[in-house]
């Protein structure tokens, strides 16, 4: 192969990339982000790499959830703390109920970018740049808004920073404490029966924790009981922001994207020969990369072997997002073709991106039956083929939105209106997301008799 260097990817054909008007500001920002602090360490990003080596063989298990798409005007505090607990809720269930620790990773601190359909949207006969996320243009139909600025780039990663900053603090200041596991439970969240079974096994950890306690084992003298790792994700799609990021790390002289842990590459964007993948090939981060239906079992397997040469175990995370009604026919012969290689993988599912439907009164949603379909069938399948689904991959949110139909609280689809927040595409509540995550602990449990 030809030698890598960060600004190799310019050499392939690049898609989904925006098209600025002034290449002389561009040119500016990318010189002064250059400059900028890294958003993560190499070494994190080395410990997150050995927590998903023991995801892809089967001893642990990977949440990765949060935005759709991060947004400029939804930053708070309080949304970051929320998604934050949600994520410590699911957890705290896969763990204790599942019997697997949990590694936890946001789409947090950095995912702005989203991939079109189309480069650009038609409405009343006005035709504009399609809206590709903050980081590069603005939701709002009118061509100021839609014309792509470079100066986003810099707000985006200011925002990423204060947002890295918060969950740092959450994750080791105390919010994350097992004893704390009552207080994770969002104020609007409905009292359910999935409500219901989450105070039942915190009352239960509780009790755990009381005798462990008596042991000498508590939150003190035992920083797992007090704190936790939580790392950052997201779709590196725009490429020039991401080779601004790229940086070699000063103790193994090897290159890392400082903007996040982990970074993956989309279902639009995964062609061997092109942009997003050259530039993948070279960063020593984990990756992932989405499969769809129309992944080639042939192709996932060249795939592979360009991403992780050396098939270093937690380097590769495929994250499958086949629908609901398609995953029987078509993760098999993936897994087959994986296997028949002798590939070190972690198998993740998306559930989200395959079921999306437009309601009768023409709002973008997702039914979370179909949702938690996808999820049984992912593990259905692994099970059938003797191999180990080793993650979940979501659009969710901590906030108490109504984007998704259905759930143990049912949303209808005249609910959506009322909390229809989304930017892009919707995401589960923190209700329906803790379903998901009893069915998962469930399904783990299963897996291992």
């Amino acid at each position: 192969m030809s030698i890598w260097t960060p600004s190799s990817w310019k050499d392939k054909p690049v898609l989904q990339q925006p098209t600025y008007p002034n290449q002389g500001e561009l040119d500016r920002v990318l010189s002064e982000l250059k400059n900028y602090p890294p958003l993560v360490f190499a070494g994190e990003a080395r410990s997150l790499k050995e927590q998903l080596a023991n995801v892809a063989e089967g001893k642990a298990f990977l949440l990765q959830g949060g935005d759709c798409a991060e947004s400029f005007s939804e930053f708070h505090a309080v949304n970051i703390r929320d998604t934050f607990k949600a994520l410590l809720q699911m957890s705290v269930v896969m763990t204790y109920a599942g019997g697997l620790p949990v590694v936890k990773v946001g789409r947090l601190g950095g995912q702005f970018a989203k991939p079109r359909s189309s480069d650009t949207e038609t409405i009343a006969g006005v035709t504009l740049d399609s809206y590709r996320g903050d980081i590069i243009n603005g939701a709002e139909f009118t061509k100021e808004s839609r014309t792509p600025d470079p100066q986003r780039m810099i707000r985006a990663y200011n925002q990423s920073a204060a947002t890295m900053n918060l969950l740092r603090a959450f994750a080791t200041g105390g919010l994350a404490d097992l004893h704390q596991v009552h207080k994770w439970t969002l104020d609007f969240a409905h009292k359910g029966e999935i409500s219901q079974k989450f105070e039942d096994l915190a009352e239960d950890i509780g009790k755990s924790l009381k005798f462990m306690e008596a042991c000498g084992i508590n939150s003190k003298t035992y920083r797992t009981l007090r704190e936790t790792d939580f790392f950052t994700s997201h779709e590196a799609l725009l490429l020039p922001y991401e080779e601004a990021f790229t940086r070699k790390d000063s103790l193994t002289g090897e290159w890392y994207d400082t903007s996040a842990h982990m970074l993956w590459i989309g279902d639009r964007t995964r062609g061997i020969n092109d942009a997003h993948v050259e530039y993948m090939r070279g960063i020593k981060n984990p990756i992932g990369v989405k499969a769809g239906p129309t992944m080639d079992p042939d192709d996932l397997v060249r795939l592979a072997n360009v991403l992780n040469p050396e098939n270093e175990a937690g380097r590769l995370n495929i994250i499958v997002r086949m629908g609901a009604d398609k995953v029987a026919e078509g993760m098999p012969k993936l897994i087959r073709a994986v296997e028949r290689e002798g590939l070190k993988v972690v198998w993740s599912c998306d559930p989200m991106h395959g079921n999306t439907i437009k309601s009768s009164n023409n709002f973008k949603t997702r039914p979370v039956d179909a949702v938690l379909k996808e999820m049984t069938q992912f593990f259905q399948v692994h099970k059938s083929e003797g191999t180990f689904g080793g993650g979940v991959h979501l659009e969710m949110t901590g906030k108490n939105v109504t984007e998704c139909i259905g759930g143990s609280f049912v949303v209808t689809e005249e609910d959506l209106s009322s909390r229809y927040h989304t930017h892009c595409d919707p995401r589960l509540n923190a209700d329906q997301a803790l379903e998901l995550a009893f069915l998962i602990a469930d399904s783990l449990k299963e897996a291992q008799k």
